[in-house]
C-alpha cells in the first residue's frame, strides 16, 4: 500500500512518493528504501533522523541519482522536483542518472554537502578551481568570472582570507574550513534545495554551531530549502521546522519540530528522545536505551518492523504493517497504537 505524501501548505519544491531503492546482491535483496514519501516546502528545513542504517543517506543519494547501478536500483516511486529553471515539475526517477538533464539538475538545482569533505574535495586541485569548475558547469561563466564567483562564495561562508584560500589545497585547510568550502561549492549555483548529510558530525561543538548558523543564514539569502540528515536530535531541534523519523527504510513519524519533541507518538521516536542526554534533566530521570538491534533490510517482516524492539507491541503488530496516516493536521504516524486496524 502506498504511503501518503506528507504535504506542506505551499506547493512543495520536492515531493517523494513511495520511493523504493533496492540493492540486488548475490544472495539477498537489500530493501534500503521501502516506500518513503515526503514533501519539502519552499524556504524550509526538513530534519530526517534515525539510527544508522535506516536509509537516510540512501534517500539523499536516490534524490541525487547517485545510487551505483548495479547493484542498486530505484524500483518504484517518484522524485518530483519543482524546477526553478524550467518552471515545471520533473520526476527525477525517470531521468537517465548519467544524462545531460540530470547532470544539469545535480549541483544546479539540488546540491549536497557530505559528512566528510575530504572525500568530496579533490586533493590534487586548488579550492578555487574546484568551486569555479562547478560554476562553469551550471552557469554561463568563463574561468575568470567563475573564480570571482568562488571568491564571493568563500566570503559568504565567512572563511578568513578568502583570496588566499582560493589558491590553497584541501589538506591545507582545517575540517571546519573544508566544510565551509563544501557549502560554498554547493550554493555557488543558487540551488533551490541543499541536502546536508551529517554536515557537522566530524567537527567540534564550537565549529558545529558556526556551520549550522551559517547554513541558516545562507538559506535565507538564497531562498533555498534544506534537507538536514542527521542522528543528532539536538541539531534538528535548532535547525528544522519539520522532522521525519525513519526506521528500516520507511518514515514512521512526521510532525512539526515542536510537536514531535513535545508529543511524540511512535514508540521508536519516544525511544530516540529518551536516549538523548539533556542538560539539567529534572527528577533524576535516567537515559533509557532502545532495546535490541535494527533488523537487516533483507529480512521479510510480515508486520511492523519495530515490533521486535517495541515495549508496547500488540498481536496485530506481528501480522500487518501499519501505514503512515494522520492523527491530526500535520502529524503523521505509522503505528497501530494510534490507528484502528
Amino acid at each position: 500500500m502506498t504511503q501518503p505524501a506528507i504535504q506542506p501548505k505551499e506547493q512543495p519544491v520536492l515531493e517523494i512518493k513511495n520511493l523504493k531503492t533496492y540493492f540486488f546482491m548475490e544472495k539477498a535483496t537489500v530493501r534500503a528504501l521501502d516506500g518513503v514519501s515526503l514533501s519539502l516546502a519552499p524556504r524550509s528545513t526538513l530534519g530526517v533522523v534515525g539510527e544508522s542504517g535506516c536509509g537516510k543517506s540512501i534517500m539523499a543519494m536516490s534524490v541525487m541519482r547517485l545510487i551505483q547501478s548495479p547493484p542498486g536500483k530505484i524500483v518504484e516511486g517518484q522524485i518530483n522536483l519543482l524546477s526553478r529553471a524550467e518552471k515545471r515539475v520533473i520526476d527525477l526517477a525517470t531521468l537517465d542518472a548519467h544524462g545531460t538533464e540530470m547532470r544539469s539538475i545535480r549541483g544546479g538545482e539540488i546540491a549536497i554537502v557530505f559528512q566528510e569533505p575530504m572525500t568530496s574535495l579533490n586533493p590534487l586541485y586548488r579550492v578555487g578551481d574546484q568551486i569555479a569548475e562547478s560554476v562553469m558547469m551550471h552557469q554561463k561563466m568563463n574561468k575568470k568570472q567563475a573564480l570571482e564567483r568562488a571568491l564571493e562564495m568563500l566570503s559568504k561562508v565567512q572563511i578568513a582570507a578568502p583570496r588566499q584560500r582560493l589558491k590553497e589545497y584541501p589538506h591545507q585547510l582545517s575540517g571546519g574550513m573544508r566544510q565551509r568550502v563544501m557549502i560554498a561549492m554547493a550554493l555557488s549555483c543558487n540551488p533551490s534545495i541543499l541536502i546536508a548529510d551529517e554536515p557537522t558530525t566530524a567537527l567540534d561543538v564550537t565549529v558545529q554551531a558556526q556551520i549550522l548558523d551559517l547554513m541558516n543564514a545562507l538559506k535565507a539569502d538564497f531562498n533555498s530549502s534544506i534537507i538536514l540528515i542527521t542522528h543528532n536530535l539536538g541539531v534538528v531541534s535548532q535547525m528544522a521546522s519539520q522532522v521525519a523519523v525513519m526506521y528500516l527504510g520507511r518514515v514512521v513519524e512526521f510532525a512539526n519540530t515542536h510537536v514531535l519533541f513535545h508529543k511524540p507518538l511512535h514508540p521508536y521516536t519516544l525511544g530516540l528522545l529518551n536516549s538523548v542526554p539533556v542538560l539539567g534533566r529534572k527528577g533524576g530521570k535516567i537515559l533509557v536505551p532502545i532495546q535490541g538491534m535494527v533488523p537487516t533490510p533483507t529480512e521479510e517482516i510480515p508486520g511492523c518492523a519495530f515490533e521486535p524492539r517495541c515495549p508496547r507491541a500488540m498481536k496485530i503488530c506481528t501480522e500487518q504493517p501499519p501505514q503512515l496516516r494522520p492523527t491530526e493536521e500535520g502529524h503523521l504516524v505509522s503505528c497501530w497504537l494510534h490507528h484502528e486496524p
